[in-house]
Protein backbone atom coordinates (compact mmCIF):
# COMPACT_ATOMS: atom_id res chain seq x y z
CA UNK A 1 0.00 0.00 0.00
CA UNK A 2 1.28 3.47 -0.88
CA UNK A 3 0.25 6.84 0.36
CA UNK A 4 0.84 10.01 -1.73
CA UNK A 5 0.45 13.74 -0.58
CA UNK A 6 -1.22 15.07 -3.98
CA UNK A 7 -1.55 18.45 -1.94
CA UNK A 8 -1.01 19.35 1.61
CA UNK A 9 -1.29 23.06 2.15
CA UNK A 10 -3.61 24.99 3.87
CA UNK A 11 -6.67 26.93 2.21
CA UNK A 12 -4.59 30.04 1.39
CA UNK A 13 -1.82 28.16 -0.31
CA UNK A 14 0.94 28.59 2.24
CA UNK A 15 4.43 27.95 0.49
CA UNK A 16 2.63 27.22 -3.03
CA UNK A 17 1.13 24.36 -1.88
CA UNK A 18 -1.50 22.63 -3.09
CA UNK A 19 -5.08 22.48 -1.17
CA UNK A 20 -5.15 18.95 0.66
CA UNK A 21 -5.66 15.63 -0.89
CA UNK A 22 -3.90 12.42 -0.17
CA UNK A 23 -4.10 9.40 -2.26
CA UNK A 24 -3.64 5.90 -1.68
CA UNK A 25 -2.85 2.78 -3.94
CA UNK A 26 -3.59 -0.43 -2.36
CA UNK A 27 -3.87 -3.77 -4.35
CA UNK A 28 -6.80 -3.32 -6.37
CA UNK A 29 -7.56 0.41 -6.72
CA UNK A 30 -6.98 3.72 -5.34
CA UNK A 31 -9.04 6.43 -3.27
CA UNK A 32 -8.54 9.71 -2.76
CA UNK A 33 -9.10 11.80 1.04
CA UNK A 34 -10.16 15.17 0.52
CA UNK A 35 -10.21 16.97 -2.93
CA UNK A 36 -9.46 21.33 -2.59
CA UNK A 37 -9.88 23.44 -4.65
CA UNK A 38 -6.80 23.03 -6.49
CA UNK A 39 -6.74 18.97 -6.28
CA UNK A 40 -7.39 18.41 -9.99
CA UNK A 41 -4.22 20.49 -10.76
CA UNK A 42 -2.04 18.48 -8.47
CA UNK A 43 -3.26 15.36 -10.07
CA UNK A 44 -1.74 16.22 -13.23
CA UNK A 45 1.35 17.51 -11.96
CA UNK A 46 2.37 14.21 -10.16
CA UNK A 47 0.56 11.93 -13.40
CA UNK A 48 -2.44 10.34 -11.19
CA UNK A 49 -5.21 9.57 -13.89
CA UNK A 50 -8.86 10.38 -12.69
CA UNK A 51 -9.84 7.43 -14.09
CA UNK A 52 -7.60 5.17 -11.43
CA UNK A 53 -9.67 6.70 -8.25
CA UNK A 54 -12.18 4.45 -7.45
CA UNK A 55 -13.67 6.70 -4.01
CA UNK A 56 -13.17 10.32 -2.10
CA UNK A 57 -13.08 9.99 1.48
CA UNK A 58 -14.08 13.57 2.48
CA UNK A 59 -13.02 14.98 6.30
CA UNK A 60 -15.46 18.43 5.84
CA UNK A 61 -17.28 20.86 3.18
CA UNK A 62 -14.80 23.41 2.80
CA UNK A 63 -13.44 24.44 -0.64
CA UNK A 64 -9.67 23.43 0.57
CA UNK A 65 -11.07 20.29 1.17
CA UNK A 66 -14.10 19.27 -1.22
CA UNK A 67 -13.81 22.74 -3.84
CA UNK A 68 -12.28 20.69 -6.47
CA UNK A 69 -15.15 18.47 -6.93
CA UNK A 70 -17.09 19.93 -9.53
CA UNK A 71 -13.78 20.28 -11.71
CA UNK A 72 -13.30 16.63 -11.19
CA UNK A 73 -16.81 15.68 -12.37
CA UNK A 74 -16.52 18.19 -15.23
CA UNK A 75 -13.08 16.12 -16.44
CA UNK A 76 -14.65 12.55 -15.49
CA UNK A 77 -17.56 13.44 -17.77
CA UNK A 78 -16.07 15.47 -20.59
CA UNK A 79 -12.21 14.90 -20.65
CA UNK A 80 -11.19 12.17 -19.30
CA UNK A 81 -14.24 9.94 -20.52
CA UNK A 82 -14.37 7.95 -17.27
CA UNK A 83 -17.16 4.71 -17.62
CA UNK A 84 -16.52 3.20 -14.15
CA UNK A 85 -18.68 4.39 -10.87
CA UNK A 86 -16.80 7.04 -8.65
CA UNK A 87 -18.06 6.77 -5.35
CA UNK A 88 -17.81 10.16 -2.89
CA UNK A 89 -18.33 9.55 0.71
CA UNK A 90 -18.66 12.81 2.98
CA UNK A 91 -20.47 13.79 6.30
CA UNK A 92 -23.97 14.64 6.45
CA UNK A 93 -25.38 17.73 3.58
CA UNK A 94 -23.09 16.54 1.01
CA UNK A 95 -25.40 15.58 -1.81
CA UNK A 96 -27.58 19.27 -1.14
CA UNK A 97 -23.75 21.11 -0.84
CA UNK A 98 -22.01 19.92 -4.11
CA UNK A 99 -25.34 20.24 -6.22
CA UNK A 100 -25.01 23.61 -5.17
CA UNK A 101 -21.45 24.39 -5.42
CA UNK A 102 -21.63 22.35 -8.84
CA UNK A 103 -24.10 25.17 -10.01
CA UNK A 104 -22.40 28.10 -8.37
CA UNK A 105 -19.42 27.68 -10.49
CA UNK A 106 -20.57 25.72 -13.85
CA UNK A 107 -24.18 26.33 -14.35
CA UNK A 108 -26.54 24.06 -15.97
CA UNK A 109 -23.54 21.23 -14.66
CA UNK A 110 -26.22 19.08 -12.91
CA UNK A 111 -28.64 19.51 -15.21
CA UNK A 112 -27.28 16.55 -17.53
CA UNK A 113 -26.47 13.00 -15.37
CA UNK A 114 -23.13 11.61 -16.69
CA UNK A 115 -22.29 8.82 -18.27
CA UNK A 116 -20.37 7.12 -15.47
CA UNK A 117 -22.24 5.86 -12.62
CA UNK A 118 -21.87 9.00 -9.48
CA UNK A 119 -22.60 7.63 -6.09
CA UNK A 120 -22.64 10.01 -3.12
CA UNK A 121 -22.61 8.40 0.06
CA UNK A 122 -23.58 10.87 3.68
CA UNK A 123 -22.09 8.84 6.23
CA UNK A 124 -23.09 8.35 9.38
CA UNK A 125 -20.69 9.98 12.25
CA UNK A 126 -19.49 8.05 15.05
CA UNK A 127 -20.11 4.70 12.97
CA UNK A 128 -17.79 2.71 11.17
CA UNK A 129 -19.51 1.33 7.37
CA UNK A 130 -17.79 -0.41 4.27
CA UNK A 131 -17.28 1.43 1.78
CA UNK A 132 -15.81 -0.01 -1.60
CA UNK A 133 -14.06 -2.97 0.46
CA UNK A 134 -12.43 0.09 2.87
CA UNK A 135 -13.70 0.54 6.66
CA UNK A 136 -13.87 3.89 7.27
CA UNK A 137 -14.49 5.42 10.83
CA UNK A 138 -15.33 8.96 11.04
CA UNK A 139 -15.41 11.15 14.23
CA UNK A 140 -16.92 14.52 14.45
CA UNK A 141 -14.09 17.08 15.68
CA UNK A 142 -13.73 20.81 16.64
CA UNK A 143 -13.84 22.61 13.38
CA UNK A 144 -16.94 24.97 12.02
CA UNK A 145 -17.82 24.05 8.36
CA UNK A 146 -21.53 24.27 8.20
CA UNK A 147 -22.12 20.44 8.26
CA UNK A 148 -20.52 17.62 11.02
CA UNK A 149 -16.60 18.29 10.64
CA UNK A 150 -14.88 14.94 11.16
CA UNK A 151 -11.56 13.21 11.22
CA UNK A 152 -11.73 9.66 9.68
CA UNK A 153 -9.77 5.93 10.24
CA UNK A 154 -9.57 4.32 7.24
CA UNK A 155 -8.66 0.40 7.70
CA UNK A 156 -7.67 -1.78 4.23
CA UNK A 157 -5.43 -4.64 3.56
CA UNK A 158 -4.44 -4.57 7.53
CA UNK A 159 -3.21 -1.22 7.55
CA UNK A 160 -4.83 1.86 9.47
CA UNK A 161 -4.75 5.68 8.11
CA UNK A 162 -6.03 8.06 10.44
CA UNK A 163 -6.38 11.68 9.31
CA UNK A 164 -7.46 14.80 12.01
CA UNK A 165 -9.23 16.77 9.13
CA UNK A 166 -9.16 20.70 10.66
CA UNK A 167 -9.70 20.05 14.19
CA UNK A 168 -8.91 22.03 17.46
CA UNK A 169 -7.89 20.02 20.22
CA UNK A 170 -10.51 17.58 21.34
CA UNK A 171 -9.99 14.33 22.56
CA UNK A 172 -12.14 12.43 19.95
CA UNK A 173 -8.15 12.96 17.98
CA UNK A 174 -6.56 10.38 20.47
CA UNK A 175 -9.02 8.13 19.65
CA UNK A 176 -8.56 8.51 15.60
CA UNK A 177 -5.12 7.73 16.19
CA UNK A 178 -4.29 5.10 18.53
CA UNK A 179 -2.88 2.28 16.54
CA UNK A 180 -2.57 3.63 13.50
CA UNK A 181 0.16 2.63 10.85
CA UNK A 182 -0.01 6.36 9.84
CA UNK A 183 -1.72 9.49 11.26
CA UNK A 184 -1.87 12.69 9.35
CA UNK A 185 -2.20 15.63 11.73
CA UNK A 186 -2.92 19.23 10.36
CA UNK A 187 -0.80 21.73 11.92
CA UNK A 188 -1.96 25.00 10.99
CA UNK A 189 -0.75 27.46 14.07
CA UNK A 190 2.47 27.14 15.81
CA UNK A 191 2.77 28.96 19.43
CA UNK A 192 -0.46 30.22 19.63
CA UNK A 193 -4.25 28.64 19.27
CA UNK A 194 -6.26 29.29 16.72
CA UNK A 195 -10.04 28.52 16.26
CA UNK A 196 -11.18 25.56 14.76
CA UNK A 197 -7.34 24.15 13.98
CA UNK A 198 -4.68 22.63 15.48
CA UNK A 199 -1.01 24.16 17.15
CA UNK A 200 3.06 23.23 16.88
CA UNK A 201 2.49 23.66 20.44
CA UNK A 202 -0.63 21.44 21.27
CA UNK A 203 0.81 18.78 18.44
CA UNK A 204 3.70 18.87 21.58
CA UNK A 205 1.63 18.92 24.40
CA UNK A 206 -0.30 15.74 23.55
CA UNK A 207 1.49 13.86 21.17
CA UNK A 208 2.07 10.56 23.65
CA UNK A 209 -1.68 10.40 23.80
CA UNK A 210 -1.87 9.73 19.97
CA UNK A 211 -0.08 6.74 20.38
CA UNK A 212 0.21 5.93 16.58
CA UNK A 213 3.01 4.56 14.46
CA UNK A 214 4.17 7.32 12.40
CA UNK A 215 2.85 10.73 12.65
CA UNK A 216 3.29 13.47 10.19
CA UNK A 217 1.84 17.45 9.78
CA UNK A 218 -0.12 19.02 7.30
CA UNK A 219 -1.71 22.13 6.70
CA UNK A 220 0.79 24.30 7.69
CA UNK A 221 0.11 27.93 8.13
CA UNK A 222 2.26 30.76 7.84
CA UNK A 223 4.12 30.59 10.94
CA UNK A 224 4.72 27.05 11.40
CA UNK A 225 5.77 26.75 7.38
CA UNK A 226 8.26 29.56 8.08
CA UNK A 227 9.44 27.19 11.57
CA UNK A 228 9.23 23.70 9.27
CA UNK A 229 12.83 23.31 9.45
CA UNK A 230 12.74 22.87 13.36
CA UNK A 231 9.88 20.93 14.09
CA UNK A 232 9.93 18.15 15.82
CA UNK A 233 7.73 15.56 13.99
CA UNK A 234 7.81 14.62 10.50
CA UNK A 235 6.12 17.64 7.89
CA UNK A 236 4.63 16.81 4.67
CA UNK A 237 5.03 17.86 1.23
CA UNK A 238 3.45 17.75 -2.11
CA UNK A 239 4.26 14.96 -3.96
CA UNK A 240 5.87 13.06 -0.86
CA UNK A 241 5.44 8.99 -0.72
CA UNK A 242 4.88 6.94 2.45
CA UNK A 243 5.08 3.19 2.11
CA UNK A 244 3.08 1.87 4.27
Amino acid sequence: MQFQFLGCGDAFGTGGRFNTCFCVTHDVGRYLIDFGASSLIAMRKLSIDPNSIDTIFLTHLHADHFGGLPSLILDCQFYSRREKKLTIAGPPGLKDRLQNLREELFPGSTSKEPKFELELIEYQVGNSQTVNGITLTPLEVSHHSGAPSCGVRLEHEGRIIAYTGDSAWTEVLADLARDADLFICECYGYENPIPGHLSYNEILTHKDEFKAKRLVLTHMGPETYANRASLKFEGAEDGLVIDL
